[in-house]
Order: C-alpha cells, then structure tokens, then sequence
C-alpha cells in the first residue's frame, strides 16, 4: 500500500509509540484521584500540557485537552461564541468542525478567491462591532491553501475590536511553526490542533487559549481547570507530546523532503494526464498537499480503483469520504457541482517514501484512463 492520505491521518511516529508503551508499563491512570499514582499521572500530564503550550506559544494554563480537532474546534466556536452576544463568521472553507457549529449558531460565511484564499474585502464587510468570533482556518484541509492570518488579525481587530479571533490548525501543524512572532497563528485568540495529523494516535487534540476564558461544552467533574469535564486520555496526550516534539525537532527536514516529493508527484501527474488542474495552486499551499481536479472523472469511482491498485488517497475532507456531495471547499472557490465531484486529495506525510510517489505517478494515470475509456464505451453505447 502506498499511503498517501496523511492530511486524514498520518501514521503513528516511533516516538508516540514508545511515549504509549511507556505510559501502559507504567501503569498511569486516573489522574484526579490523592495517592500517589494519580499524582504521578498528573504530574505526567502537566510535563505533555508545557510541551504542547510551548509548540502553540501559549501559557501550559491556556492549553485544554479535547478528544480531538472536532471538539477543540466545537470549543472554541461554541463555548467561547456564546458566552459573547454577537454573529459568528468564519470563512466558506472551514473544516466542517467549524462551519456547522458556527452556522446552527445562526452565523454567516466569507467569501474565498478561486485560489481558495479568504477574501479580505469581503471579510472587511462582514465585520462590524457586534460581532463576537470570527474563525479563519490557518490551512485548509483539502487544498492546503495557507490562509493570510496576519491580514484576518489585523482586520478583526479594527472592524470588530470586541471578537475573539480562532484559527482551526490541525492541518497545518505538521508543517508550520505555530508559535514566535513570526507566526501568525501566535496572532489568534484560540488553536485547535489534532494529535494524529503529525505522528500522534487519534482521539486526543487541544485548544489553545490566549487570555480568552471558554464556557465547557461537557459539564461533570469539572477536569481541566473545568473547561473540559472527562477523564483525561491520559496514554493520547502523552503520545501526542511526543509526537509533537519529534515534529518540531524534524520540520525543517520534513518540509523539504516532502516538498520535492510533493513536487514531483504534482508535475508528473499533470504532464501524464489530460484536463488536470492543480487546485489552489496559485497560493501559498502546505507543501504535504496534492490536490487536483480532473475532467470527466469523478473521485469515487477513481478511489475505488486506485484502492484496489494499492493507493489510498481522498477526494477531500476524510469525514466526507464516500458521500456524494460536491466538495464545499471546491464549490466556495467557484468550481461546478461536476468539477467539485473530480477532487483527489493525494496528502503527503513525515513517513511517505520516494517509492510511494513513484508508485502512484504509475498508477494514477492508469486508473484514469481506464475510467475515461469506461465512459466513453457508455457513451458510445457499447456496454
């Protein structure tokens, strides 16, 4: 199997493993409890919360563990919206973790360009004091278009002065430093992040709060700081420590390893295939996404057969995989309902290998051209 939907999900690194062996010999547990095994899964905890406050650039105290980016993004939209009286905006493009959430709260949506970039002028418009959150994605996860955050800020804060400001990271945490001044994700109020997009297992993520106090969606024992009531995963954050320690030490590395292969694979797709556009390829994109469009294709079919060929890959969002909806991304960035159904998402990760590239520049065409003869047998009445 060549791998190649690592923007659904990379695999685990070897540091997260060992971090999930450790903490199971160990026989970490509850933390909350007075004896000393709780102590010591505390202090366990509080050693992962520095080493994620630390890649986000936050205190240890602003950071909240969640079950994952879907939570932590339902957080920040819905507990931080509501304890403010307001609208809620966020860009067409979000992950749906923050769209549907921000649009049953009776928010509205902006604009994107055909580069699948916020549109900055629309943005401006949509703001005015009253509104009490607005939610710009740091990337988006099915073209990787990185997104101007630093413009998002600066707007936000002269139209809207009284909002928070929350970006949805998860998909650029792999790839971007999310912290230091040069960063304009350190700029946002609240970070959503997931642990298995960089190494770590699925199930365990975070919020990142800069100052901004956060109504619990969970009430019970009133477990991190009483944001978040549960029981905390106590082997996930560990892991996802870990995880991104090792993701932070190796970026550099990664990147550029990653953008050549990505490269590579991007270039050697649209000269071996007819009708395939690069989808955003004008902006500025997380050097892990290839995502094309191609005429006369529609993704599920293609899964399908790259599939069997050995290849997973996605039309777009993991969630929405297998249903029949266009892509909303696409269809924001002003794609037809067709063309937004021809996606295919071929994300690449810390662990993907030259020979997965090379596997998929051969079997990717062919596939393709199998469908496109398929159709034209139809079309032709042959079958």
């Amino acid at each position: 199997m060549a791998y190649l939907d690592n923007a659904a999900g990379a695999p685990l690194r070897p540091e997260a493993a060992a971090a999930i062996r450790a903490a199971t010999d160990s026989g970490l547990t509850n933390p909350s409890g007075a004896h000393a095994a709780a102590r010591r899964a505390r202090d366990a905890i509080d050693a992962a919360r520095d080493t994620v406050a630390a890649a986000l650039g936050v205190d240890a105290a602003g950071v909240v563990f969640t079950s994952g980016g879907t939570e932590a993004d339902n957080l920040a939209v819905g507990a931080a919206g509501s304890a403010r009286t307001g609208a809620l905006v966020c860009s067409a493009i979000e992950h749906h973790a923050v769209l549907r959430p921000v649009l049953a709260a009776g928010g509205r949506t902006v604009a994107v360009t055909g580069e699948g970039v916020v549109d900055l002028a629309r943005l401006d418009e949509a703001l005015d004091p009253k509104v009490a959150l607005v939610s710009v994605m740091a990337a988006n996860n099915e073209t990787g278009a990185i997104q101007p955050l630093d413009e998002v800020v600066a707007i936000v804060r002269a139209k809207a002065p009284g909002a928070v400001v929350h970006t949805d990271a998860v998909q650029a945490l792999p790839w971007m430093a999310l912290s230091g001044a040069l960063s304009p994700v350190a700029r946002c109020d609240l970070v959503a992040i997931s642990a298995h997009k960089i190494g770590g297992p699925a199930g365990v993520g975070a919020l990142a709060t800069r100052g901004v106090p956060v109504r619990p969606l969970l009430l019970g024992g009133g477990q991190e700081r009483g944001r978040r009531s549960g029981t905390p995963n106590v082997t996930g954050i560990l892991a996802m420590a870990a995880a991104m320690r090792a993701a932070t030490e190796q970026r550099a590395d990664e990147v550029a390893r990653v953008r050549a292969l990505r490269d590579r694979l991007e270039e050697g797709l649209a000269e071996a295939i007819d009708g395939v556009t690069v989808s955003a390829a004008g902006a500025e994109r997380l050097v892990g996404h290839c995502h094309l469009t191609i005429d006369g294709v529609e993704s599920e079919a293609l899964l399908v057969l790259l599939d069997e060929a050995g290849i997973a890959a996605s039309g777009g969002a993991a969630c929405a995989s297998g249903a029949l909806d266009p892509s909303h991304v696409l269809l924001a960035m002003g794609a037809t309902p067709a063309q937004a159904r021809s996606g295919l998402r071929l994300s690449l990760g810390w662990a993907t290998t030259a020979s997965e590239v090379d596997k998929a520049l051969d079997v990717v065409p062919k596939a393709v051209g199998n469908l496109r003869r398929h159709s034209r047998r139809i079309g032709a009445g042959v079958l």
